[in-house]
């Protein structure tokens, strides 16, 4: 099987292989530090980007989600492993039989590597509560069911699997020290060393059931919005000698050079949200309250067909527009006193669907289908630009093109609301009615008042050059003011 080939070389050659496909230097701090990331890497400017900070409050519980489950982790002694310095992190190549199981595909373990603070900071990338542990651990994989290895996987929208282990100080951690006694041999950037092999399972928390799940990214460049993150409640702790010990010994530079630099810091600040939800696997918690709160894919699914198909008057009438951006904050508002009844089902144009129509008018509509391929949407964004002198437009013009795709999978999985682009972009994808433009025209009105905050997405309509809608979005009569979803009111005309 292709996928069971060796992946050693692979995953030493990994940050190599992405620095290589922008030809730039990358460091956590400085002139090419992550506040600059997006200038030679659009992507970390882009959408779904990670880590975020978990906030408990805005947490949704998801009985589906399954515990997760690792296979072959406890590694012979005999077996070597490689340990490097990639002059961003301490990183351990893993044999290719590792892999996990209650995901929605097959993962195969590659590398896993560690982030850090320095000696008196902590430096976890993820964030509970705005709260940050002292490091954090991340061990990776790729989905093999679609790709033969890690370099295939890494920039598709499905490629990844990461586990992250938040790390904090208290008591020594034996399984640790099978990494950490080694970091002199390691101490400079591009320098290895074989180590035995050891039981990986010890470094992950004990329970294995209780964790976060969202769509993400990497967290160093290029930042591709590829990895589906599993973010374990339990936190493992080591030492305080064994932390000093990974956060004072190695330098970011290699051995000839002049002025060595601490190998410190080496984590991503926390990234806007993006309108996804943090998915949890357990009950008790601020905003978990033992009840199932993510609505099912089934109901999400009749959502986008009926903005693909239906009469978009249903999503007022049947209530759906609480499950729409906005959430359920103001549902004290009734209807207008002119609208017409509805049936308690959906309907769709006018009719009721057969089933099979439904359940391929996504499918159809060619939305949400298939994964994304962000080298190949980075290289035909870039060509249309230089095409018309606008090339600065890059990463603007990459979020446009992946967002609304990115919220609608994620959403579909119940891992993100549906954000008001998204409606829009789906929405091109029916033919012009009355309902549309008048649906529409609240869009347009809803994402003005957006734009003005500072994580606002660009819509993907086009408009004209004097800020004005193009003549298919032209605006009907105002709405009325009151209605918990301004943007989605219900609909005045009749069949």
């Amino acid at each position: 099987m292709r996928a069971a080939l060796s992946l050693a070389p692979i995953t030493l050659l990994q940050l190599t292989f992405l620095t290589a496909l922008h030809g730039a230097k990358w460091t956590y701090n400085g002139m090419n530090g992550q506040d600059h990331w997006y200038e030679h890497y659009p992507y970390c400017g882009g959408a779904f980007q990670s880590p975020i900070d978990i906030n408990s409050d805005l947490l949704k519980f998801d009985p589906t989600l399954r515990p997760i489950e690792v296979h072959n982790y406890n590694l012979s002694p005999s077996e070597q492993l490689t340990l490097g310095n990639n002059g961003h992190s301490v990183q351990l190549s893993l044999p290719s039989k590792m892999y996990i199981s209650g995901l929605p595909h097959h993962y195969i373990a590659a590398q896993l590597h560690f982030h850090w603070g320095s000696a008196n900071k902590p430096g976890a990338e993820h964030t509970l509560d705005g709260e940050q542990a002292v490091a954090e651990l991340h061990v990776v994989h790729y989905n093999a069911d679609m790709y033969y290895s890690l370099s295939k996987a890494v920039d598709k929208s499905d490629g990844l699997a990461v586990l992250g282990v938040l790390i904090e100080i208290g008591e020594f951690n034996p399984a640790f020290e099978h990494i950490l006694k080694f970091l002199n041999n390691i101490k400079y950037r591009d320098q290895k060393v074989q180590i035995p092999g050891f039981n990986i399972r010890a470094l992950l928390p004990s329970r294995l059931d209780e964790y976060y799940r969202y769509d993400g990214s990497l967290t160093t460049p290029p930042c591709y919005p590829s990895v589906l993150w599993t973010l374990f409640r339990s936190p493992v702790t080591i030492s305080r000698k064994q932390y000093l010990s990974l956060a004072t010994t190695l330098y970011a530079t290699e051995v000839q050079e002049f002025s060595a630099v601490p190998l410190v810091d080496n984590f991503r600040k926390p990234q806007p949200a993006d309108d996804r939800v943090v998915l949890a696997s357990f009950k008790s918690g601020r905003g978990l309250l033992g009840i199932p709160t993510v609505t099912s894919p089934q109901t999400r699914k009749q959502i986008v067909q009926q903005l693909l198909v239906g009469d978009l008057a249903d999503l007022a009438d049947e209530r759906l527009y609480q499950l729409l951006p906005g959430g359920k904050e103001n549902l004290h508002t009734g209807k207008k006193k002119n609208v017409r009844n509805k049936s308690k089902h959906l309907t769709y144009n006018k009719t009721t669907l057969k089933k099979n129509q439904a359940n391929n008018s996504l499918a159809k509509s060619g939305l949400a289908t298939g994964a994304l391929c962000y080298v190949s949407i980075e290289q035909k964004v870039h060509h249309q630009l230089m095409q018309s002198h606008a090339e600065a437009q890059l990463i603007q013009s990459l979020r446009d093109a992946v967002f609304p795709e990115l919220n609608l999978r994620s959403y579909m999985d119940c891992k993100s609301d549906l954000a008001l682009p998204t409606i829009r972009h789906i929405l091109q994808a029916r033919p012009p009615t009355d309902e549309m433009l008048e649906l529409d025209r609240s869009l347009t009105r809803a994402l003005t008042k957006q734009r003005k905050s500072p994580t606002a997405v660009k819509p993907v309509v086009p408009e004209r050059k004097n800020g004005g809608l193009s003549p298919n979005f032209v605006p009907k009569k105002p709405h009325s003011r009151g209605y918990p979803h301004p943007w989605l009111l219900p609909m005045e005309w009749e069949d």
